[in-house]
């Protein structure tokens, strides 16, 4: 799969204080985010890489109404926990972007109320607009919004390429079935300086593998 950086920008996924912190409601449940922390401080310097190059960055954050209207199953079947702890609610900590984000003026930040950037979002129009075609991801967690995000835009034939070091779970098992999955399906998982090289260069290929 070919990377050209002149249609490709860079989508960080949810490197938002729910998720990273340690005042999170992740880290509220116990979980350990010390891998989703490794990854956003990956992201953000993808994104400083990305900038560079001439490249759009996009931010995603899960914001969902603070009565949660537009929740649906997610917070009532799906995932209850997240109603029970009053977690991704606008208007609270949990969805502002972590402490290490560096947002340039330049950059998109885009909410959205499920797993996927693409849904109930304007990503499409935004991408259409600006003739990009490649997406670059990073983000947390592995299995849920990224893996998400990755097959929606594999079925918009969009060129897909998942950066190893940059994303994360909160179990190392579904982390490593979702790289599987997308690189057997989606796109291409690729390693940090590879893709870095890739943006200063301009183009590279990323063969199946």
């Amino acid at each position: 799969m070919r990377f050209d950086r002149r249609e490709a920008a860079l989508v960080l996924i949810d490197l938002q204080r729910g998720f990273v912190d340690e005042d999170g409601f992740v880290a509220r449940q116990g979980r350990d985010v010390s891998a989703s922390k490794r990854a956003a401080d990956r992201g953000v310097a993808l994104a400083r890489a990305a900038r560079a190059a001439g490249m759009k960055v996009i931010w995603t954050r899960h914001v969902l109404r603070a009565d949660y209207a537009d929740g649906g199953l997610l917070v009532t079947e799906i995932r209850p926990r997240l109603g029970e702890l009053g977690a991704l609610k606008r208007g609270t900590p949990d969805i502002e972007l972590y402490e290490g984000a560096e947002v340039d003026p330049s950059d998109w930040i885009i909410d959205k109320p499920r797993y996927s950037a693409f849904f109930s979002t304007d990503l499409d129009m935004l991408l259409a607009a600006n003739g990009i075609r490649s997406l670059v991801l990073g983000g947390v967690t592995t299995s849920m919004c990224v893996e998400t995000t990755a097959r929606d835009a594999a079925q918009r034939d969009i060129r897909t390429f998942v950066v190893r070091e940059a994303v994360a779970d909160f179990d190392e098992a579904r982390h490593q079935a979702s790289l599987s999955a997308i690189a057997f399906g989606f796109g291409r998982v690729v390693g940090l300086d590879a893709m870095t090289a890739a943006m200063a260069g301009g183009t590279a290929d990323f063969p199946i593998g």
